[in-house]
Order: structure tokens, then sequence, then C-alpha cells
């Protein structure tokens, strides 16, 4: 991705044939840390890549993490180039090269190098009077060939691509990729956001909800009749929460071996064929409001992650009734329920088990502290219920049924220690491949990241919005719920080749949250705004 070239003022050169590592003979000195490492801003020592990282290696596991991001003013690359130079290139990863160190079996570490920033800020020059396509659809188009491509080995493994095109929803517009080996998504996106700052007090860092404590359940001594019951009430439920865990795990340990083994999904219109990791992505966005997932959530007594699955769940379900009832009369189409009579559809969710916290990660590039790094990641298959529903509450009630029931489970924590001593036991190939057969054999990806309560910039450019996705992941499509202040992007990775009408499954999705929205408002559930 050094060049661009081609018609309509920019084209990317498909580097699908990528550089090989590059091989150093040095050898001693470094022993293997693991997991969890620890990344320091002075840090000069090279240092082994962990078994995630490694995995992201394989040829059929090639991931990389897309962050688009929107901005409200025009782009200037001076300014993006002189600030990356104080943040991101204090990370020890970002100006690192990824080597093969063939004196020491072969084992791939992290070597300092100098970063040449031009080799990395890709400024393509687009003039939007010769465009013979909307801004939009060429923007689209830019990513689509973006994901034909790789970064050689030769330089860190990650780029940021600058275009200065104003579209509906933004003046211009950043995309910034890195290789799935640099770190997981959650980390990435945290440290994205350690990069930004308030718009309205350009020296402190967005601001990201978190998670309250629940308070715990108060407990009385043994003295009083009173005091008593409550004491036994409480270790009752205590006894009855871990047995509620302990069988929870049990039965998804149980799915999880068999989803391994031979459990694979219904072939639906959204199901790939085995190879899709290799094949180019389109990458589609909506913004909806988060006031309208709030008011779902405030009203049904959810959470905006049961909000957004039942959305997930009602969309998908409506986009699969139109592709089983194609060929069939119109009003049949739309009316009659097309849908098989079982479909199993399953999602893998990726979880983050070390959050690495936005300040950390500020303080490791402003103060040049440490930080934790790495892909510490548990796997989560989650169950989609797909059907027509003659209530559209039904969808969210589902939903947080199921995410309730994942919550009481140890799941990510087994998934992430079983694949741990695979490795350990198999080898890096063997322990890829079972991650790799995990989830060729479910249908999608899917997942609802946090973002800023206030407007925030990047390095003084003001964000219209954020739409994280990947690509590189055996499936054929990947779907992303992003909160941004008041808004909510959704965003879809797709294979075109299996599902060839993505801004119809983004349409489906916004119309299936109006529907429930609907429902709310029109039951007096709560009051619209």
């Amino acid at each position: 991705m050094d060049g661009m070239e081609g018609a309509e003022g920019v084209r990317l050169r498909n580097n699908q044939g990528r550089l090989k590592p590059i091989v150093t003979k040095r050898t001693g000195g470094v022993g293997f840390v693991g997991e969890d490492e620890t990344t320091a801003v002075g840090s000069k020592e090279a240092e082994p890549l962990s078994p995630g990282a490694r995995m992201f290696h394989e040829p059929n596991f090639n991931v990389y993490v897309i962050a688009i991001i929107g901005c409200k003013t025009p782009i200037f690359p001076q300014v993006v180039k002189a600030n990356l130079v104080h943040t991101l290139l204090k990370h020890y990863r970002f100006c690192s090269l990824q080597v093969k160190d063939d004196g020491n079996g072969g084992q791939m570490k992290w070597v300092r190098t100098e970063v040449d920033l031009d080799n990395h800020v890709i400024v393509p020059e687009v003039d939007p009077t010769t465009l013979t396509t909307s801004p939009e659809k060429f923007i689209e188009d830019y990513i689509f060939d973006l994901s034909k491509t790789s970064i050689p080995y030769s330089k860190p493994l990650w780029d940021i691509h600058l275009l200065n095109l104003k579209t509906s929803d933004a003046e211009s517009v950043c995309i910034l990729r890195v290789h799935h080996s640099v770190g997981d998504g959650t980390s990435l996106i945290s440290l994205l956001l350690a990069c930004t700052r308030k718009t309205s007090d350009p020296a402190a860092l967005p601001t990201v909800p978190v998670k309250k404590a629940k308070e715990k359940v108060p407990t009385s001594g043994a003295g009083s009749g009173s005091g008593s019951y409550e004491y036994c009430w409480s270790q009752f439920l205590t006894v009855w929460w871990v047995l509620r865990m302990l069988w929870n795990t049990v039965v998804d340990v149980v799915m999880f071996a068999a989803t391994a083994w031979f459990l694979k999904d219904t072939e639906t219109p959204l199901k790939g064929p085995p190879g899709i990791e290799f094949t180019p992505r389109r990458f589609v966005h909506r913004t909806v409001s988060l006031d309208d997932i709030k008011l779902i959530k405030n009203a049904m007594n959810t959470t905006i992650n049961d909000v957004a699955l039942g959305v997930a769940q009602a969309g998908l379900s409506k986009y699969l009734n139109r592709k089983y009832g194609q060929g069939k009369e119109e009003k049949a189409m739309e009316k009659k329920n097309n849908l098989l009579e079982k479909i199993r559809l399953r999602s893998t969710l990726l979880i983050n088990l070390r959050p690495t916290g936005m300040q950390a990660l500020a303080d490791m590039m402003e103060k040049e502290s440490e930080a934790k790094w790495g892909n510490w990641i548990g796997f989560v298959v989650l169950p989609f219920t797909i059907g027509l529903r003659d209530d559209p509450l039904d969808y969210v009630r589902e939903a947080k049924a199921t995410i309730d029931r994942k919550k009481h489970s140890f799941e990510a924590l087994f998934t992430f220690y079983l694949s741990d001593i695979f490795l350990k036991l198999f080898g890096i190939k063997s322990a890829g491949a079972l991650s790799h057969r995990i989830i060729e054999h479910t249908t999608m990806c899917f997942s609802n990241l946090v973002g800023p309560l206030e407007d925030i910039s990047f390095y003084g450019h003001p964000i219209a919005y954020l739409a994280p996705s990947s690509y590189g992941q055996p499936h054929a499509l990947m779907m992303n719920f992003q909160s941004y202040v008041n808004k909510m992007s959704i965003v879809l990775s797709v294979d075109e080749g299996t599902i060839p009408d993505a801004h119809q499954l983004c349409e489906d999705l916004v119309e299936s949250l109006n529907l429930i929205k609907h429902a709310v408002v029109s039951r007096g559930l709560v009051k619209a705004t």
C-alpha cells in the first residue's frame, strides 16, 4: 500500500501477494512473555509476539481492523503527521517490525525501527468534479479496494488514509487500518480514543460510560430473627447464583465443543462458503438515533446491548424472509412467512478479557508509562433467534434472555484457556485451525462498542461519526454497533458474493429499530420526546 493509481483519481494496488516476514539472525536475551504483554514507550529490546498475535499471521486468519472516521472539517495531513509522532508512534507496536528470528526456531519478534510517516499516511488526490459516482460510493469503493490488499512486513503493520471528500454526513473521511496482530479490536478503539480530545476542552480525554458496580445485598448477623432470615436468603441466592453459573458454563462448553467438532449453522443466504476469508469486503453503515435506542431500553428495562441484539435479530429475520420469498408472488413475498421452519444462526463474539483503559493508553503515550496490551481474547457463541414476530418487542425480550444467560457463564474464560492449552500442546497452526473451524461453523460476527458521550476531535478535526469493522475473518457478515454522543452507527462488513445487497440489509435493520420504537410509543410505555 505504498502507491495509488487508476481511474477517477485513485485506485489501490492489489497487494494480495504479501511480502514474507523479514528474517533476522538475532538470538538470545528475550524470554517468552505470552499474552500478558506490557508495552513500554522507551523499550528498545526485541520482544516475541504473543501466541494470539502469531495466530493472526496464519494464512486463513489474516485479519485487519478498520476504523472509518467521518470528520466535520477538511483534514490537514501535516497536522495529522505531526500529532502521530507524539501519540501512536509512542506505542511500541506502531513503530516496530514483526521479524522472524531464524536462530530461535523461527519465532517472530517485535523489533524497533525508524518510521517514515510518508509510507503510512496515504493522501490520495481526489478531484470531486471528475467523479463518475457519488462521494459516498467512491469512498465505499476505495475501502472495498483497500480490503483486497495487505500491508507489507517491511514496515509496521498499520496505515491511515485521509480523503478530503465531502459526503452527506462528513466533510472528510479518515480510514485507520491496523493488522489484528497489533492488538484486539477493543484495545485498538481505546487507543484511537486516547488520541482524541473533547471538542469543548482540547486538553481533556473523551468521557466513555463505564459499568456501575452493583450494590451488594445487605446481610445481617444471625442475632435477630429478621437478620437471620435475610442472611439465610442471601446465602441461598449466592449458592443458586453459583450453581446457575456452573450449569450454564457446562452447557456452553458442550455446545462449544460440538461446534468445533460437527455442529454447523444452517446454510442461509447470510452464510459464506469455505475460503470466504480471502475475499474483499464491502463496508456500509447507517447512523441512527441513540436516543431512540435508549427510549426502548428504558421502556423495557433492558440494556442498550439487548436492544442492539434485538434490532439485529429483527433485521436479519426480515432480510432472510425476503430472500426466501424471492421468486414468489410479490404479495406473498411481503406478507407470508417464507422462513425455514428451524434456522440455526449464531454469531461469534470476541470478548476482550483484559480491557485496556483509555487513560492508561493516553498516559503511556504522553508520560512514557507502561500499559497492558495484547490479544487476550475469549470466544462466545451467541445464538440468534430468527423468525417473524407479531409483536416487535419480542425481538428485544428474546435478546435480553439470551444475553442475561450468557452473562451467567464462564464461556469466554474457558475458551481462552482452552485455546491457550491447545496452543501449548499442539502449536500455533493447530490452535489457529481450531479457532478457524469454530468461526467457520457459525454465520457471522457481532459486536456493540461504547463510544464517547460528547463530541471529540481527532488531532483538532471534529469527528462526525465512528464506524469500526474488520476484514479477513471467515464470515460473510460482520455487524458492529458503535455509539458516539447521541448517535449509533450500524456498520456492516460483507462479502458481496454472499450478500450483494448490503444496503438493503442496512435498511432492514433501521426499519426494525423504527418498528420496535413505534410499538413502545404506541402502547404508552414511554412518551415520545
